[in-house]
C-alpha cells in the first residue's frame, strides 16, 4: 500500500536525501585515483586540447597539490603518474615538471579554503562561447548545479603564468563554482573532486546548449525560487558521487590502466 502520496514535496525531498546519504558516499578511490579517473572522464567528453588544460586537487600536506605531468595528455594520466607539487610548482614527488599556468591554481586554493578540486579545460563549446564575450546562462534544469554560480571573466589577461593573471582570476571567480573565462576556457572549484568533475562536464554541455538556443531563438530565464531550489538539490554532495560514480565506471571501463592499485 502506497504512502507517500499525500508528502508534500519538501518531505519527499528530505525523504531521498537520506536515502542518498545510505546508499552513496563510500569512498573507494584515493584522490590520486579520483584524480586520473576524472582526466580520463574529461577527455572522454571533449575537454582534451592537445595538452591545454590543468587538473589539480589538494593533498594531504597543506599546501600542497596533485596535478597531471606537463607533457602528458588527460587520456594518458593515471594514478602513478600524477605529480605532488607545492604552491611554487616545486615537484615533491614524481617525474617531469608541472604545467606553469597551474600558478593561478595556487590563488584560488589560497583564496578559497572550501575548494578540493579545480578543473581548467577549454572544451568545444565553452571555447566558442567564451569568443563571442557572453556569460553562461543557466535555462534549463540539467544545467541548474550552474545556476548563479558560474562568474564571468570579460577581459582576457594572456597567458596565465604570472602572479597578475592568479590575482586577476581568483578575485573574479569569487566564491562560484565556476567560471567561464573570455577568449579562453572554463574554471571549476569543486568542494571534491567528485564535484568538480560534475561540474566540468555539466559546463561543456551547458555552453552546447546556450549556443543551440542562441542560434534557434532567444533564451528565456527560468523562475529564480525554482532555479534556486534546484541548484541546491543537483549540488547535493552524495549527488556529486553518484554522478562521479557512473563517470568514472566508464572511465574504467575504457580505459583500465588509469587505476593500477
Amino acid at each position: 500500500m502506497a504512502e507517500t502520496f499525500t508528502d508534500s514535496k519538501s518531505e519527499l525531498m528530505q525523504r531521498a536525501e537520506r536515502r542518498f546519504a545510505e546508499n552513496f558516499g563510500q569512498d573507494i578511490w584515493s584522490t590520486r585515483q579520483k584524480l586520473a579517473l576524472t582526466c580520463r572522464a574529461l577527455s572522454d567528453r571533449g575537454h582534451d586540447s592537445g595538452l591545454v588544460g590543468q587538473i589539480t586537487a589538494r593533498a594531504e600536506t597543506p599546501g600542497t597539490y596533485y596535478t597531471q605531468r606537463l607533457g602528458l595528455g588527460f587520456d594518458e594520466i593515471t594514478e602513478d603518474n600524477l605529480l605532488l607539487v607545492d604552491e611554487d610548482l616545486n615537484v615533491l614527488e614524481g617525474e617531469g615538471m608541472a604545467n606553469p599556468a597551474n600558478r593561478f591554481h595556487s590563488w584560488i586554493y589560497r583564496a578559497r579554503p572550501d575548494v578540493q578540486c579545480i578543473v581548467h579545460t577549454h572544451p568545444f563549446h565553452v571555447a566558442a562561447l567564451s569568443m563571442l564575450e557572453t556569460p553562461l546562462v543557466i535555462s534549463h534544469m540539467d544545467t541548474t548545479p550552474l545556476y548563479d554560480d558560474c562568474a564571468f571573466l570579460p577581459n582576457w589577461p594572456g597567458v596565465p603564468v604570472g602572479n597578475e593573471e592568479g590575482e586577476i582570476i581568483s578575485h573574479a571567480i569569487g566564491d562560484k563554482k565556476a567560471i567561464l573565462l573570455a577568449h579562453h576556457g572554463q574554471i571549476v572549484a569543486g568542494a571534491s573532486v567528485e564535484e568538480a568533475c560534475s561540474l566540468a562536464v555539466l559546463i561543456e554541455r551547458a555552453a552546447a546548449l546556450q549556443l543551440a538556443a542562441m542560434a534557434a531563438g532567444t533564451i528565456k530565464e527560468l523562475p529564480e525560487k525554482l532555479a534556486r531550489e534546484a541548484h541546491d538539490w543537483t549540488l547535493l554532495p552524495n549527488r556529486s558521487q553518484a554522478n562521479f560514480a557512473y563517470y568514472a565506471r566508464r572511465a574504467l571501463a575504457g580505459h583500465p590502466d588509469a587505476i593500477t592499485a
